[in-house]
C-alpha cells in the first residue's frame, strides 16, 4: 500500500520512512506542505500521515484544502501539540487519527494499520463501470450479465485498477499490488497479464475498458 508522508524533520522523515518500508508499504515523502500538497494531488495514496507544523503550509491547511477537494483517503495527523482543542480541530477537519510526538514506532504503525483496516475503500465490496460488475467479496466479476473466468490474479488486477476508475496504474504498483512484492519492472510479466485480462474483459465486447497510456501503465475507463 502507498503512503504519503508529510515531515519537514529531516531525520524524523527518515526514521518513518525506513520503518514503513520495512513493514510493507511504499512510501513517498515531502518536507512542506505545498510539496506536501502536490503530491498527494499528483498521486493517489491509501494513507497520509501528515505533521501538523510545516513550513509553506501548515498541516491543518494542506488536509482542509484536500478534504475540500474530495479527496477520501485516511488521514493521520502528527504533532507536538496535545491540548484537546488541537486534537478535536485536526478530527473536525478530516483526519482519522492523531498521534502525538514523542512516540514508539510501534505504536504509529499500529495506528497506520488500524486506520487502513476500518477505511471505507476497503470496505467497498461492489465495484462498477459500464456494464461491468466486480464482486470483490466473493471474487466474481460479471460483464453483459456473463461471468468472467479470471485467474485469481487477473481478479486482484481488475479489481485494483476498478477501485482507480479513470487513473493511470504504472507497472510498478500493479507488479506490487497483485505479486505483493517490489522490483524493478523489465520483464513483460504485466503486459503478458493485461493482455489476458483483455481477452476476456473486453475481446467479447463491443466496448473496451482496459486502455495503455504510453509509458505511464494502464487505465479501466470507458470508450
Amino acid at each position: 500500500m502507498r503512503i504519503l508522508l508529510i515531515e519537514d524533520e529531516k531525520k524524523t522523515a527518515a526514521f518513518l520512512s525506513k520503518g514503513l518500508r520495512e513493514a510493507g508499504f511504499t512510501v513517498e515523502t515531502a518536507r512542506d506542505g505545498e510539496a506536501g500538497l502536490a503530491l498527494a494531488r499528483a498521486t493517489r495514496h491509501d494513507l497520509l500521515i501528515v505533521d501538523v507544523m510545516l513550513p509553506k503550509k501548515d498541516g491543518w491547511s494542506v488536509v482542509a484544502q484536500l478534504r475540500g477537494e474530495g479527496m477520501q483517503a485516511p488521514i493521520l495527523f502528527l504533532t507536538a501539540r496535545d491540548s484537546v482543542k488541537d486534537r478535536v480541530k485536526g478530527l473536525e477537519l478530516g483526519a482519522d487519527d492523531y498521534l502525538v510526538k514523542p512516540f514508539a514506532f510501534s505504536e504509529l504503525l499500529a495506528r497506520v494499520r488500524s486506520v487502513l483496516r476500518r477505511s471505507p475503500s476497503r470496505e467497498l465490496e461492489q465495484l462498477r463501470i459500464e456494464d461491468l460488475e466486480i464482486d470483490t467479496r466473493r471474487h466474481k466479476a460479471v460483464r453483459g450479465g456473463v461471468a468472467l473466468n479470471l485467474t485469481a490474479k487477473e481478479f486482484l488486477l481488475l479489481a485494483h485498477l476498478a477501485r482507480v476508475t479513470g487513473e493511470v496504474v504504472s507497472r510498478a504498483e500493479i507488479v506490487e499490488h497483485v505479486w505483493d512484492i517490489n522490483f524493478e519492472t523489465d520483464t513483460n510479466v504485466v503486459d503478458v497479464m493485461v493482455r489476458r485480462l483483455r481477452a476476456k474483459v473486453d475481446d467479447p465486447f463491443k466496448t473496451k475498458l482496459v486502455h495503455t497510456v504510453r509509458g505511464a501503465g494502464y487505465v479501466l475507463k470507458a470508450g
